[in-house]
């Protein structure tokens, strides 16, 4: 039953006064329990899209998304708005998942965000039936289709999960999907009908432009000088990040990098530094801008250029959210694409490696065959490489093939804050505290930091604050914490801030690892298309480029855009050839002169310039050439 209305819900929660273009009418289709596909280009508000259709009624939205750094900055942008939410993902202990999860079926959230892997756990299967669901929605909807740039087999476990609630809609959101992917994300997701919403993937603020250059550093301090305000670099490596960062701060900018190799402090600290403005320019591999709203950056500029035009749309499209004029600047070295085409054969290893591969990390990890579904591992590539004696890139490849396959998830950028729930109930942790009386400092502590919600669900904590007010060294703090998780008087997990490695399905034998060959082919082949498609964008320079960006999404308009590089050299090129019409017709009007005079007197043309107007302007009618080769107007 409705209870609340959608502008009502926005208002109070959001503080907006109105809705964004096609939000209203997306949210208007959900709560008419219509299987919805919702495609708004990056910082077009797709959140709130399934967000305040799911507080307009009773019950808790399931959202699936496949990447932990979203599910958390949605978990939390959702907790400072005093909307509870929770997310399951890997890394997390079975007794912090199980706790979760029996909190989710007695109504403790409105949001619950988990990956597509979770679905198919015994222990999620089971609690979700408990669950009072009102909506379910698919993030990165992409990921579900095969013709799509990112595709990840568990998305396909999402149908088998609807079956059990077939009166539950469900909501997909991306921000790019071609007219193929579109289609697919529907059928695999067993809509019952067609239903898509689609707001135009042209960004009318938004000029695109690719710079052919052979001096990538000159071009890229010209344009950061030309264009003030914030910037965003990407590079495809993290070395490449801090050398271009160290450069442009010996030139003089207030520049960083940014990487997943970082710590999570330094991390937090880097892009805070950026948000506020500390940072004019932050040069950053992509795990940098997902789930970042900063309305006013006014430049991205790719160093080098992804794999694909999805991946470019979504980068470039951070740039002008404020829709204020904003830049998309793509550096293109004639060299560049040998080294794609290169990187993309380096990406796509033989059968026989993954194989091998699989059964090194098993080994690693000491797992036996039919063991470690959704185990995850501190994980860390050099340790493993070294260990193994491989070389990292070609392991790093392999990894993410593993990944696409549904067999692993690798989680560069992890960061899992300490947590601690209390499994006794008052009366028995005070009965403990008298019986055991040197923890009774930290346990009074740990309540009145963090109150009685420990007896509920697991809370993320921070040592260094409990030892502050306990008065007592981290070390002990920590010590003390885990001899009394030992003596399961509560659960506590040390926080964690490695690359985590899970495994998504209990071990297989190595030798007979299910790869899907045809699908591998398949996919090699699609993704060298998509590299073409990348490579006909960038040498382009007759189509206007927000319109060779729209035909690839299966857009078609006929209004070129006027600002991006090929539009302006359009309408530079008029301009020179009007004025040079101007200046020939001027001459003649006072002289009759052969062609070789007539180029001799109109300075900063060339003479084959000048040769090709006199044709067009004889052809139109307005001079004529007599048998001497003398020119004159026609009256």
């Amino acid at each position: 039953m409705q209870n609340l209305k959608a502008i009502d819900v926005l208002q109070k929660y959001w503080g907006y006064e109105a809705f964004r273009s096609m939000q209203e009418d997306i949210i208007d289709s959900i709560v008419s329990a219509k299987d919805t596909l919702a495609l708004l280009p990056t910082g077009g508000g797709k959140s709130i899209c399934f967000q305040v259709p799911a507080l307009m009624t009773e019950g808790m939205c399931l959202v699936i998304s496949p990447l932990i750094a979203l599910m958390k900055d949605q978990v939390e942008q959702l907790k400072r708005r005093k909307i509870p939410a929770a997310a399951v993902y890997s890394g997390m202990t079975y007794r912090e998942i199980d706790i979760l999860l029996d909190n989710a079926a007695h109504g403790a959230y409105k949001f619950l965000y988990v990956s597509p892997e979770r679905l198919k756990t015994d222990l999620f299967l089971e609690r979700a039936k408990k669950m009072n669901l009102n909506l379910l929605a698919i993030d990165e909807a992409h990921c579900i289709s095969q013709w799509g740039y990112d595709f990840r087999p568990p998305y396909l476990q999402i149908a088998d999960f609807r079956e059990l609630f077939p009166d539950l809609p469900c909501i997909a959101l991306t921000a790019t999907a071609t007219e193929d992917v579109k289609i697919d994300i529907q059928d695999k997701l067993n809509f019952k009908r067609a239903n898509v919403f689609q707001k135009s993937f042209a960004r009318d603020n938004l000029s695109y432009s690719v710079r052919k250059v052979e001096n990538k550093e000159a071009k890229l301090f010209e344009i950061l000088r030309k264009i003030n305000g914030t910037s965003v670099v990407y590079a495809r490596n993290r070395r490449r990040t801090k050398d271009i960062a160290e450069l442009l701060k010996k030139n003089g900018f207030f520049a960083d990098f940014y990487h997943a190799g970082l710590s999570q402090a330094d991390r937090n600290a880097k892009q805070d530094a950026w948000l506020t403005n500390k940072t004019r320019i932050i040069v950053a591999t992509n795990a940098f801008g997902m789930g970042i709203d900063k309305p006013d950056v006014r430049t991205v500029i790719h160093w080098e250029l992804p794999d694909n035009l999805e991946s470019y749309y979504q980068e470039a499209g951070r740039a002008g959210r404020d829709e204020k004029p904003a830049f998309a600047v793509a550096l293109y070295h004639p060299q560049d694409f040998k080294e794609m085409k290169e990187r993309h054969e380096l990406a796509h290893p033989d059968f026989d490696f993954l194989k091998r591969l699989y059964q090194s990390l098993a080994n690693y990890f000491k797992i036996a065959i039919g063991s470690g579904e959704m185990q995850s591992f501190d994980f860390e590539i050099q340790d493993f490489c070294q260990h193994n004696k491989y070389e990292v890139y070609p392991v790093f490849h392999a990894l993410k093939v593993l990944e696409e396959e549904g067999f692993i998830q690798l989680n560069e950028q992890f960061f899992r804050p300490s947590g601690l729930h209390i499994n006794l109930d008052f009366k028995n942790l005070y009965a403990y505290e008298i019986a055991n009386a040197k923890f009774e400092k930290v346990i009074k502590t740990v309540l009145r930091i963090y109150g009685g919600d420990l007896y509920q669900q697991v809370i993320f904590i921070n040592e260094l604050q409990i030892a502050k007010i306990a008065e007592m060294s981290p070390q002990e703090v920590v010590k003390q914490l885990k001899f009394l998780d030992k003596e399961n008087v509560i659960d506590y997990s040390p926080k964690s801030d490695s690359p985590q490695l899970t495994f998504l399905e209990a071990r297989h034998d190595a030798n007979k690892l299910p790869l899907n060959k045809k699908r591998l082919e398949e996919r090699k082949k699609r993704k060298h298309d998509k590299l073409l498609a990348v490579k006909d964008y960038v040498e382009n320079d007759l189509v206007c480029r927000t319109l060779k960006l729209l035909q690839y999404f299966g857009e078609y308009k006929e209004e070129v855009c006027g600002v991006c590089d090929v539009c302006l050299n359009e309408k530079k090129s008029a301009s020179y050839e009007k004025n040079l019409e101007q200046k020939i017709l001027e001459i003649l009007n006072d002289s009759h002169l052969n062609i070789e005079r007539l180029a001799e007197n109109i300075e900063g043309y060339a003479k084959e310039k000048v040769i090709s107007m006199v044709r067009k302007l004889d052809d139109e009618g307005k001079l004529r050439i007599d048998k001497m080769g003398m020119l004159s107007l026609v009256n």
